[in-house]
């Protein structure tokens, strides 16, 4: 059987997702990050127009868009510590849970994210800069610019009003995270599955765990929402769901920026 690889985006929550379920399986895999923009035309080559944006998984001689459909493939291929529930009425809860979280903490945490980040030029410029081949790292202030018009039309981050917009359904989200937690420690069964997973994935880029895959200091827009938010039972869970489950495994070789 082939290695597998992970086409993904090192920012992205839904990358963050999967690398987070191959990581916890230790399935070892090569990982790939094309240049933010372009890596909507690798995924486009590698799902032969099924799928515009990553991740995107290559397990033996498919390509797998979308990151619910991946854990999927994932879960059937790598049984080993399991992330569905094996009660068909919890999995199915799972899954559920899985998809909301997808649909309605992922994009608003990412606009407001970005949106902040927008404030604050020089980190905006560094953290862009990361993103490219080793070779055009020096050249900040360019990928600071396309990174901003890229993420100003891909996610809408200009605005004010759709930022904070974006903000309350982020706030909705963690106040639903909140709920379905209850009393317990896991949103399932009693214990970390496929919903964990996703929803703490997805919150990562305003709590910012130091096991997750941004190391910055928050913009101001983004100190001050986690400084409101910090002491909610939400955001604890968030890190220590990341402390406890998301140490690295050494499982993936060193990450490259190339296109397919």
């Amino acid at each position: 059987m082939s290695r597998p690889i992970l086409w993904h985006l090192p920012l992205s929550p839904y990358s963050e997702k999967v690398r987070w379920a191959l990581d916890y399986k230790g399935v070892e895999h090569d990982r790939r990050a094309p240049v933010a923009g372009y890596h909507m035309a690798a995924a486009l080559v590698l799902t032969r127009g099924r799928h515009w944006t990553l991740p995107v998984m290559r397990l033996g001689r498919h390509n797998i868009g979308d990151s619910t459909a991946i854990l999927t493939a994932l879960e059937d291929r790598y049984p080993e510590r399991p992330l569905y529930p094996a009660d068909s009425g919890e999995r199915r809860r799972a899954l559920e849970l899985e998809d909301w979280f997808d649909e309605h903490a992922g994009p608003p945490v990412r606009r407001f994210a970005f949106h902040a980040l927008r404030e604050d030029r020089e980190q905006f410029d560094e953290l862009a800069s990361r993103q490219l081949p080793g070779p055009l790292r020096r050249h900040r202030r360019l990928a600071g610019a396309y990174g901003r018009a890229f993420t100003g039309v891909r996610f809408q981050t200009v605005s004010d009003s759709r930022a904070h917009a974006a903000l309350e359904s982020l706030l909705a989200a963690l106040e639903r995270l909140e709920s379905e937690l209850g009393a317990g420690e896991y949103l399932v069964g009693g214990r970390l599955t496929v919903a964990d997973i996703t929803a703490a994935a997805m919150f990562y880029p305003l709590v910012l765990p130091p096991e997750g895959p941004l190391a910055i200091d928050p913009p101001p827009a983004v100190a001050e929402v986690r400084d409101s938010v910090a002491n909610r039972r939400g955001y604890q869970w968030v890190l220590e769901m990341f402390a406890r489950h998301r140490r690295a495994r050494d499982v993936a070789r060193e990450e490259t920026t190339s296109i397919p």
